[in-house]
């Protein structure tokens, strides 16, 4: 009998978070176009995936690596599970696409076309716009001895076309590379009409290709490893470094070839030879290839087809009274402010405290770690103004945030130009806080206003990303940020904090005493909300605390190595995710007992092992009696909930919780935080 692991092989837990991702595609309750949308969502946490993860193994396979990952899986059986399983995600993406979706919307008003159903009329329309928009764009390229196998960007959507001069008979094989700059779907006049541009550009081949006989065509994707190899040690200059990397990544191995099934013999062959590639990692799917860009198609005006729009609230304790402005230091010197986005505003909490701070004259200095924003934010023009102001002011920008460097690159940039103090990072790690301190003369005393966070400061994710956050005076919580940002921007080499647990520093060690601690005690508990458990000796710890008699109730959105349920191991735990209208992001950990009273944390640190050792993370304790309640009250919806939660079994799968009471949490927080204002 084969041994089962005690983990879960990290890749294919993964994959089995990204398919109840697609479970909301499949879902014929949920709205038409947010089923489109979490198509696009799906395809995007594939895409990264296949880029990151999927091409380091194929490293390690060609490396001749043969370590076992935590699950006890082999790089090569790795790669043999994960293709059976996305073959099976792709039948089910054509399956819910083709036969609900499309189908459905065609119902509701809203037509996929291809060239051939359109009208005479919507032909002239499109083929102007091919000439006048797409035509100039677009730059056909040939194979001959001539003219070698052009390169593939990453990415890349591209047509494979064979073309024969009528002249001589000889066929050749050409590319033309669908511009990523346009949209991806076009709408047509009436806005009821949609066609795909690849569509377009086929029907206008002969343009391209004057006076030859276009023989066929079809759509294929490639996918590239897109991971920065980033050895900081032997970089003088970060910022150059990492420039000079991003420009590599356009070229890294192919991982994945995506192709419709029309695709000929002869074309197949040309690429797999070309690309250098397996026919393991060639994916047929019925397409549209690339549904990232079925986020065009989620923006059309039809609300009728999408969730209810809910509009965030103030918090009460930030809320304006008639005849007086708002001033939030006076409001956190009240009592610490605890929030969560989005249900809660981001801009009239995260983001006031920084424009507050920009625009005050008492305001001394702004300190705030920038892991990934957005290209128009507004936190970024507060400190900014900030810095114009006179006012001290130190952004770490973290130049590593995978597949954000390039935008935190511009805006670190920006920020140097307006005198902003700016900090690439440390060598060897990866700054993954969430934090702000703002130092204010208050006249009587100087005080430091933080903020601790679970979520990015991004404006836009703020409105799709569940996040908690406090906003205190705390001496304390303000003592250690000042330290931890003297260790992120000098030579500091600070080994403790007063409340504060920071990691690689004292984070696990702290985390591993709690649970230690629990495990000790008759009524032991531990309750935990996090993105993902991967940390082999956490999950050890959690294993010991179970077999201890300690109740372990697990929230874990993505990936879940450890196997609940387990007789003699884990039969004390239990895990549940939640998948929604909302990507829960928040991580808290609560240990205790609410009659010998709670220790709860909330911060930027899963307990993955890049989280506890190879990145600084700040996770924080919650000592307010209110915000507990508030804590504890999220815990109850979350586990109240039987309309998007799944739950692990001790043999690796996941199963949908049945609906009995109609508990959707994400419906329910809402409310809760309407009535908050009332």
């Amino acid at each position: 009998m084969k041994r089962t692991s005690k983990y879960i092989d990290r890749e294919l837990s993964w994959l089995d978070f990204n398919s109840r991702v697609l479970c909301i595609a499949e879902d014929p309750e949920a709205p038409l176009l947010e089923r489109i949308k979490f198509l696009a969502i799906f395809t995007t946490n594939l895409d990264e995936f296949f880029e990151i993860r999927v091409a380091g193994i194929l490293e390690q396979v060609a490396a001749g690596v043969r370590r076992q990952a935590l699950g006890g899986m082999y790089p090569a059986a790795q790669l043999r599970a994960i293709r059976e399983r996305v073959e099976k995600m792709y039948q089910r993406v054509d399956a819910a696409l083709g036969g609900e979706i499309i189908p459905g919307l065609a119902a509701a008003g809203v037509h996929f076309r291809s060239w051939e159903e359109l009208s005479e009329t919507d032909k002239a329309h499109l083929t102007v716009q091919f000439h006048t928009r797409v035509f100039p764009v677009v730059t056909p390229l040939s194979v001959d001895p001539g003219h070698p196998f052009p390169y593939l960007s990453n990415m890349s959507l591209n047509l494979a076309v064979a073309v024969r001069d009528p002249a001589t008979g000889e066929s050749r094989f050409a590319r033309v590379k669908v511009p990523p700059i346009l949209p991806r779907f076009l709408v047509l006049p009436g806005g009821d009409q949609i066609i795909s541009l690849e569509e377009v550009i086929a029907a206008h081949l002969d343009a391209l290709f004057p006076g030859m006989e276009i023989v066929s065509h079809v759509a294929f994707r490639v996918t590239r490893n897109a991971d920065l190899a980033i050895e900081e040690e032997e970089a003088d200059d970060l910022l150059e470094f990492i420039e000079s990397e991003l420009s590599r990544r356009r070229f890294g191995r192919v991982v994945r070839l995506e192709v419709e099934p029309s695709i000929t013999e002869e074309a197949l062959a040309v690429l797999v030879r070309e690309l250098d590639i397996g026919p393991d990692q060639v994916y047929v799917t019925d397409g549209p290839l690339d549904m990232t860009g079925f986020w065009g198609v989620y923006d059309l005006e039809r609300p009728d087809l999408k969730w209810e729009q809910y509009h965030w609230v103030t918090p009460r304790p930030l809320a304006s009274v008639p005849g007086e402005q708002m001033n939030i230091f006076d409001r956190i010197r009240q009592g610490d402010i605890f929030v969560q986005h989005p249900y809660d505003s981001f801009a009239a909490s995260v983001e006031e405290l920084v424009t507050q701070a920009a625009a005050d004259p008492n305001v001394l200095a702004i300190k705030q770690t920038l892991y990934r924003t957005s290209a128009d934010s507004p936190l970024m023009h507060s400190l900014i103004a900030a810095a114009e102001a006179g006012k001290q002011v130190v952004a770490l920008v973290e130049l590593k945030a995978r597949f954000d460097e390039r935008a935190n690159i511009e805006w670190a940039r920006r920020l140097e130009e307006s005198s902003v103090h700016v900090v690439y990072g440390l060598v060897g790690l990866k700054t993954h806080t969430k934090t702000t301190l703002v130092v204010r003369d208050d006249g009587d005393e100087i005080r430091r206003y933080s903020h601790v966070g679970t979520g990015n400061y991004h404006h836009r994710t703020a409105r799709i990303y569940e996040d908690t956050g406090l906003l205190t005076v705390d001496a304390d919580i303000g003592a250690d940020l000042s330290d931890l940002f003297n260790f992120l921007t000098g030579y500091s080499k600070q080994v403790d904090y007063r409340k504060l647990l920071v990691s690689p520093i004292t984070l696990r060690k702290r985390m591993v005493k709690l649970i230690r601690r629990e495990a000790k005690r008759e009524d032991g508990q531990i309750c935990m909300k996090m993105n993902s458990l991967v940390d082999g000796g956490m999950i050890r710890e959690l294993y010991k605390a179970s077999q201890a008699g300690t109740r372990v109730d697990l929230i874990v959105r993505g990936i879940c190595c450890l196997r609940p349920g387990v007789e003699g191991m884990s039969e004390n735990i239990t895990v549940r995710s939640l998948v929604g209208k909302y990507l829960e992001h928040s991580r808290i950990y609560r240990f205790g007992t609410k009659e010998r009273g709670y220790d709860y944390l909330m911060g930027s640190a899963d307990l993955m092992p890049r989280n506890l050792d190879r990145r600084v993370e700040v996770v924080s304790p919650v000592s307010d009696p209110d915000h507990h309640e508030r804590l504890d009250e999220i815990f109850e919806v979350l586990f109240a909930d039987d309309e998007l939660a799944w739950e692990l079994q001790g043999d690796g799968a996941w199963g949908k919780v049945e609906t009995v009471n109609g508990a959707n949490s994400h419906i329910r927080l809402q409310e809760l935080a309407i009535d908050r204002t009332r």
